[in-house]
């Protein structure tokens, strides 16, 4: 049977049951199920076949992991762990691949006896809690290599049930992505584990979806994604005790196995590089824009003007803040450098570059840097920019490439930065940054007016419609565009109605976690609320909304709602951050007086709340429903699978 794994007598001997052995740890079943065998001779044999993967250093005990994840135990003696090894002879070490009835070890029984002590044989599944549905036992005379024991595992459904340490998820995550053979490299984000694996056909999908603690799994860019939630720094932190030395290695560019269009190729490479070179930075960003927001909240008039504008304090505080936005060519090229896997230091200084006080003031007052004809190459403000200075990394990344080609491996260290730095900052200052610059703040400036222009139409679309890009793994095209928005006007209208989306989702699955009477249920869509309201709506998407789908449209319903009265109100954000913990992003730190875009975040809120409730209580949930199976994420656009 699939679901049975025979165990076989280590010994000559006499097979009992573990509750009739004498040592009360293992009778009880403290360390797994299993059985004893009192032998009559000293040699030892495999009960199953698998890796070893652990000899203790006193010999006494062997560890075993098949390929089916039992971890088997032989622990030879009672308390022999005392003798230091004298009685025992290992036959077999560490990584060694061996076969059940292989000999393992001899052990000299009667120098086992002149202590005192038990000769007992203990053969224990020691994860059976999270393995074993049980264990059928035949007692009585054995030979070495007799079957004597099935141990019938438990179905993935089973298993998934179980509530995993962050831990016991890393190995199961490591398990079913391939082993720690098959991965390159390891990255995390939000809510994702970001696998790069030799070989991602090697991975289950199907097993890792269904695991209590993963939300789902998605290939796109070259990354094997294990969508987590909000403890992915847990689990991330996890794994990688597990894979020590991992994050070292570089990870992989190309996909041999990619069989796209050049066209869909070049898009997928190109979103996933920009994806992937602001993602690492969207954490700090977001969080300077809530203390930005915090300060304009401390400065308002009908608040008492808490905090003076020209305050010590004031100034201190917002330079905390401000700093992330200020310095971001330096965080964006050095987070685009690790992506490419090239010398982030380098693409760090040209950011630095950028962001020089003496090229900030000339940009800010538009000084010529030379006449060419009729054209006139001014100086720019690169301060809060993104597009260039990934274009910049990117450039770097090729000429780093070039030069340690031609160049003599003592010559490198010098003048592959040396050149690089000249080289890229020359023509980013000249070329690249004048024009992608002028497009990016031309784009942002564009779909703010857009957006603000079409009112309650704009706003019930995109209300509507938006968390569906989540979905399909299209919202990370307009992340950059939003971080743009605000790093060179401002604000952005169009996160305001994003902000809607991620509450809508909250209040849905609150109410399933309020309406529901099934405690798993009640703890997921708790978890879940939080979460969104926090401004991360996965764990809700793909933990319960989205696998009954009308709670996923009801949530819809109430964000359409709620992006209708943002568009009404033209409101607008000057901060990242959305969802209800985004609050502070509604005050305008130019001018904290105005409260118009603060009271369309709270009205707007308390809309989008009530009707995803309501539309969720009454018709999107009950305890009736069947749950579907977790929803495949799709991949990104040009992603290769």
């Amino acid at each position: 049977m699939d679901n049975e794994i025979t165990l076989l007598a280590p010994a000559n001997g006499e097979v009992l049951a573990l509750s009739k052995t004498s040592d009360p740890i293992f009778s009880q079943g403290v360390m797994g199920q299993g059985f004893g065998l009192t032998p009559v001779d000293g040699n030892v044999v495999a009960p199953v076949s698998g890796k070893v993967s652990m000899v203790a250093e006193t010999k006494h005990a062997i560890g075993i992991n098949t390929e089916d994840g039992l971890e088997v135990l032989v622990h030879m003696g009672v308390d022999t762990v005392g003798l230091n090894g004298e009685p025992f002879e290992v036959k077999v070490e560490t990584g060694q691949e061996i076969k059940a009835g292989d000999p393992i070890a001899t052990m000299d029984l009667d120098k086992i006896k002149e202590k005192n002590l038990d000769t007992t044989i203990m053969t224990l599944v020691t994860n059976s809690a999270q393995k074993l549905d049980g264990l059928d036992l035949t007692e009585g005379t054995a030979k070495a290599g007799e079957i004597v024991a099935h141990a019938h595992l438990k179905t993935a459904e089973e298993a998934s049930d179980k509530k995993l340490s962050y831990d016991e998820l890393a190995t199961f995550i490591i398990k079913n992505v391939g082993g720690a053979d098959n991965v390159n490299n390891l990255i995390h984000c939000i809510t994702r584990l970001r696998f790069y694996l030799k070989d991602e056909s090697k991975a289950d999908d199907d097993v890792l979806k269904n695991q209590r603690g993963i939300l789902d799994v998605m290939h796109a860019g070259g990354q094997y994604q294990v969508v987590i939630g909000n403890e992915v720094t847990n689990v991330f932190d996890a794994v990688m005790k597990q894979l020590p030395g991992l994050g070292d290695n570089p990870a992989p560019t190309t996909n041999e196995n990619d069989d796209r269009n050049p066209v869909s190729r070049a898009f997928g490479n190109l979103i996933g590089f920009i994806t992937g070179s602001m993602s690492p930075v969207i954490g700090v960003i977001a969080a300077s824009g809530i203390i930005k927001g915090f300060l304009a909240l401390l400065t308002l008039p009908q608040l008492g003007a808490l905090l003076n504008v020209k305050s010590p304090v004031y100034i201190t505080v917002s330079a905390m803040a401000d700093s992330a936005f200020f310095f971001l060519p330096i965080l964006v090229g050095f987070s685009a450098a690790k992506r490419l896997n090239s010398d982030p230091i380098i693409a760090a200084v040209i950011g630095g570059f950028l962001t020089y006080p003496q090229m900030i003031d000339w940009g800010r007052n538009m000084t010529t840097m030379f006449s060419l004809g009729s054209w006139n190459f001014q100086f720019l403000n690169y301060s809060y920019s993104i597009f260039p200075m990934i274009l910049a990394a990117w450039l770097a990344a090729k000429c780093e490439e070039w030069l340690k080609k031609v160049l003599p491996s003592y010559l490198q260290m010098i003048f592959v930065p040396l050149i690089t730095i000249l080289v890229v900052s020359a023509i980013t200052l000249v070329i690249t940054g004048p024009v992608i610059q002028g497009a990016a703040n031309g784009i942002a400036v564009f779909i703010n007016w857009l957006v603000k222009s079409s009112g309650w139409i704009g706003g019930l679309i995109i209300g509507a419609f938006y968390q569906l890009l989540v979905i399909f793994g299209l919202h990370w095209g307009v992340v950059p565009l939003v971080a743009q928005q605000i790093a060179g006007t401002g604000e952005s209208a169009l996160n305001a109605i994003i902000s809607t989306t991620m509450v809508a989702q909250g209040a849905a699955v609150l109410a399933v976690a309020i309406k529901s009477k099934k405690s798993d249920m009640k703890e997921l869509g708790i978890a879940a609320a939080i979460s969104a309201f926090c401004g991360v709506t996965e764990p809700a998407i793909y933990g319960i909304n989205l696998r009954y789908k009308t709670v996923f449209i009801s949530g819809c319903i109430g964000s359409a709602f709620g992006g209708l009265i943002t568009g009404l109100m033209h409101g607008t954000m000057f901060g990242f951050t959305g969802g209800l913990i985004g609050f502070s992003s509604f005050f305008d730190p130019k001018n904290p007086t105005n409260l118009s875009s603060f009271y369309a975040f709270l009205i707007s809120s308390a809309v989008t709340i009530v009707v995803a409730f309501i539309v969720t209580w009454v018709w999107g949930y009950n305890d009736d429903m069947t749950m579907g199976k977790k929803v495949e994420k799709k991949k990104r656009p040009g992603s290769a699978k």
